[in-house]
């Protein structure tokens, strides 16, 4: 027999399905806003296993980095490209959340990633309340749901607007992105391990930009994380 309580959750699921962000389709859980078999079909890089990854290649030479790391790899025309639309312009909290708690799982099965707090890439302040979110915080809002570290939003701040990097070079994003971060609390970093954390690395500009003004602090280690590499 039939009971008031799934009569009562098939109406609810009929009127607001739990549909999977990625591809659409009824989810099984209401935990989870991907279901399976997108989340199988995600492109792991598995950079977090590997000390000189091409992520940390990226900033030989330029940054003193521990370790660095980027959790899918990011095509056009493609699931990650879906989803990173739908996370970051058209403001899906919740699938930045799922996407941050699976990152934070990757790094601590890694064993590499011991840090002692997360740090969002900062954006301008009225880039951030035109958006109403800067999607870093949110990745690392949860990934330490599984790091069980804090998240520290404050330590460094972005000082001038910039133009998208999208269309631009190395260079050119360096010279954009060149002392537009200033270090607003030192003391808060000092001789602690902490994980600048951003949604996509293409250059790395701005990561290094904002990493040099980090590594300001005394005795500070420094480690990178992002959702997502694209390679060019």
């Amino acid at each position: 027999m039939i009971s008031i309580r799934e009569i009562k959750d098939s109406l609810i699921h009929l009127l607001f399905p739990n549909v999977c962000t990625g591809c659409g389709s009824d989810l099984v859980s209401d935990n989870t806003v991907l279901c399976l078999k997108c989340i199988d079909s995600m492109p792991e890089t598995d950079f977090e296993l590997h000390p000189g990854n091409p992520v940390e290649k990226k900033f030989w030479g330029r940054l003193p980095l521990s370790h660095a790391t980027a959790q899918y790899y990011f095509t056009r025309e493609s699931l990650m490209q879906r989803l990173m639309h739908q996370f970051k312009y058209r403001g899906d909290k919740d699938l930045g959340l799922q996407l941050g708690r699976m990152m934070g799982e990757s790094l601590n099965r890694s064993g590499l990633f011991k840090i002692d707090a997360l740090i969002p890439l900062p954006l301008f302040a009225s880039k951030e309340k035109r958006r109403g979110f800067n999607q870093a915080t949110i990745l690392c809002e949860g990934m330490a749901e599984n790091m069980k570290v804090p998240v520290l939003k404050d330590v460094v701040a972005r000082t001038q607007y910039t133009d998208t990097q999208t269309k631009k070079g190395r260079i050119e994003r360096w010279q954009n992105m060149e002392g537009k971060f200033i270090l607003a609390d030192p003391a808060a970093i000092s001789d602690k391990h902490v994980l600048l954390v951003d949604d996509v690395v293409t250059t790395g500009a701005t990561l290094e930009a904002c990493g040099a003004e980090l590594l300001k602090s005394t005795n500070l280690k420094l480690s990178i994380a992002t959702l997502c590499y694209a390679a060019r």
